[in-house]
């Protein structure tokens, strides 16, 4: 049996990544491969996404590398990062593993095992600039993979060996929303960046709201509603920018949830605002259940998912206005919804089943043809 150990950062996050981890582990795990996940940190006590009970979980430390204290949280990405890289490769010299997933940036390894098989998985759009430093760190993984064929010229000129695969949705759901509800939905973490663009969506959404009070549309389209699902740091300001704009009455805020199928199926429309993405799982997830999709057509992301005025709409990205008159537009078109819907799901079942996807893992992991 061949053996792989994926590392990361904090597998008790909830994040898009630990999601991805944890759905690469489970798939290779079912078709009998041996995972074991490394953890570098536990912030949280339970793990927020389904792990098959054979996989094996190690926490290097217990310690959270979360602080405000600039000089603790150098020496966490420094000395002590250092130090439990280490850890790990005391940990593949005992266990032997065929293959080595980092499945982001926290693990480098300091000293590579001859018969393991080193690979980086990149999660967002490729870095504008390729330091000497970045340069070093790539070249100790034989292959690079990476979620979007967009910027793959781009990733060529970083490294040698780079590899070009999408994530998968672990399973694909028979279920279809029901496209008459009057409700869009979005979703993600609510981070201090507000790289999912929630306070931008804010805005969108109250352009929404003027155009149609303004312009005279039919009145049952303010009975539609925003639900915004997710945590983190960032959920107070955008809680205070929904009262600042007067929107609390049609924007809805919920926490994250593990249930976030119910979400997909309660709601019409899903918007997705975000300033950058790897991929954007959500997008393929919330198409997968039948949902028209709508978002920024920003670097790596929507447009591998969304095919424009087929199964969504790909706005300039930050053009505010242009966002608002197509969620306006499918807001209105309850026929629409459907079609495009529809022709969402194919395409999500086509492009990114467990079933193509997962052959090209074991592939660049295991050299199987």
């Amino acid at each position: 049996m061949k053996r792989l150990v994926i590392t990361l950062k904090d597998i008790t996050e909830t994040g898009g990544g630990e999601r991805v981890c944890a759905n690469l582990a489970n798939a290779l795990n079912q078709v009998g491969y041996d995972v074991e996940i490394i953890s570098f940190f536990a912030l949280h006590n339970d793990i927020s996404y389904q792990l098959d009970k054979n996989i094996k979980i190690t926490f290097l430390s217990g310690k959270s590398p979360k602080t405000k204290n600039s000089i603790k949280k150098l020496f966490y990405k420094s000395i002590y990062r250092y130090y439990l890289c280490h850890k790990i490769n005391n940990i593949i010299a005992d266990s032997k593993p065929d293959a080595l997933l980092a499945n982001d940036g926290w693990y480098i390894p300091p000293k590579k095992a001859c018969n393991t098989q080193y690979v980086r998985l990149w999660h967002l759009n490729a870095p504008q600039k390729m330091n000497t430093r970045k340069r070093v760190i790539f070249e100790r993984f034989s292959t690079l993979v990476i979620l979007s064929h967009y910027e793959l010229t781009t990733w060529q000129s970083y490294h040698q060996n780079i590899k070009v695969i999408p994530n998968f949705l672990p399973y694909m759901p028979e279920s279809s929303t029901d496209s008459h509800q009057c409700r869009i939905l979005s979703a993600g973490r609510m981070d201090k960046g507000d790289q999912k663009g929630f306070l931008r969506l804010v805005d969108i959404w109250e352009e929404v709201q003027n155009k149609i009070k303004k312009q005279g549309l039919d009145s049952h389209l303010l009975q539609w509603s925003l639900v915004i699902v997710g945590s983190g740091k960032l959920k107070e300001q955008i809680e205070s920018k929904i009262k600042a704009k007067n929107l609390s009455d049609s924007i809805i805020l919920k926490p994250f949830t593990k249930d976030i199928e119910s979400q997909y199926l309660s709601a019409s429309i899903y918007a997705m605002a975000s300033h950058f993405e790897g991929f954007g799982m959500v997008l393929a997830e919330a198409s997968s259940y039948a949902l028209p999709c709508i978002a920024f057509d920003i670097a790596t992301g929507p447009s591998d998912i969304i095919e424009s005025n087929v199964s969504g709409y790909l706005i300039k990205d930050n053009d505010i206005n242009s966002y608002a008159e197509r969620l306006l537009e499918l807001m209105s078109n309850e026929s629409k919804r459907k079609a495009m819907g529809k022709k969402a799901k194919k395409i999500i079942q086509d492009r990114f089943s467990k079933e193509t996807i997962l052959p090209l893992w074991e592939e660049v992991l295991f050299n199987k043809k």
